[in-house]
């Protein structure tokens, strides 16, 4: 597989895009792809280097997307910032390189909050970092193993207290920056959206997903044998899910 072609959405280290594109196609489907890690500096892009591969060896371009994370100048607004600036680079540099029709946002773990929030920027308040004026173009949403209720990620004390350095306090203390940042508050995305959660996951219990579920109405699809990094790797037997949940949302 090629090196990656970079795209810059700013001028600090983080805020960087990984591309690849599949060989011999002409405007391709684009897969957004957002890492996990609790939104904090110890994980990066990279760990996805595996999931992008893979995808555009099937034919999809992707834009593998950093950003700034708690301990690393991120966290709020800085991490919501940055990618809106990203996805919207994204958006910007490839109009002529790939099918702006067919967008899908993927993200694992807290990068699947990102994703969800991501496709929902013009439902924030009015005042909120990264809102946009018009829906994002995106198809569609496939959020695996999703933080994608903060207020319970919160509640459950998930991460040892991610959500709170996150947005640096609680929906108790800090409600604007949760009313901002929670999928969960703002509906269900106008774009498909499926959330792909393992039924052994205890990173992020499936109950996370079914409270999101509850509240937005989401289709999640439930994988028995698999944990919190199944997910993401393309050798495992949750993969075919994965794959077959970015071909439903694109359809």
């Amino acid at each position: 597989m090629a090196d990656p072609e970079t795209l810059r959405y700013g001028t600090l280290p983080e805020q960087v895009v990984d591309l690849t594109f599949p060989t011999g196609a002409a405007r391709p489907p684009l897969v957004v792809l957002l890492h996990g890690g609790f939104w904090r500096v110890a994980y990066d892009r990279l760990h996805l280097r595996v999931v992008a591969d893979d995808l555009t060896a099937r034919g999809y371009a992707v834009a593998n997307v950093e950003y700034r994370r708690v301990g690393g100048g991120g966290g709020w607004p800085a991490t919501f910032t940055d990618v809106a600036a990203a996805v919207d680079a994204v958006e910007a540099e490839l109009v002529d390189r790939v099918d702006l029709d067919s967008v899908a946002y993927v993200g694992h773990s807290a990068g699947g909050h990102l994703a969800l929030w991501a496709a929902l920027r013009d439902r924030l308040p009015t005042d909120a970092p990264g809102r946009a004026a018009r829906p994002p173009r995106v198809r569609g949403v496939v959020a695996l193993a999703p933080a994608a209720d903060l207020a319970a990620v919160d509640r459950l004390g998930l991460g040892r207290g991610a959500v709170a350095e996150l947005l640096g306090g609680t929906p108790a203390t800090v409600p604007a920056r949760f009313a901002a940042t929670d999928p969960g508050t703002l509906g269900a995305p106008a774009a498909a959206t499926v959330v792909v959660h393992g039924l052994l996951d205890d990173t992020v219990p499936v109950s996370v997903a079914h409270g999101y579920r509850d509240r937005t109405g989401v289709r999640v699809v439930e994988v028995p044998d698999a944990g919190h990094f199944e997910l993401i790797d393309p050798a495992s037997g949750a993969w075919p899910v994965v794959l077959e949940s970015l071909r439903d949302v694109l359809r």
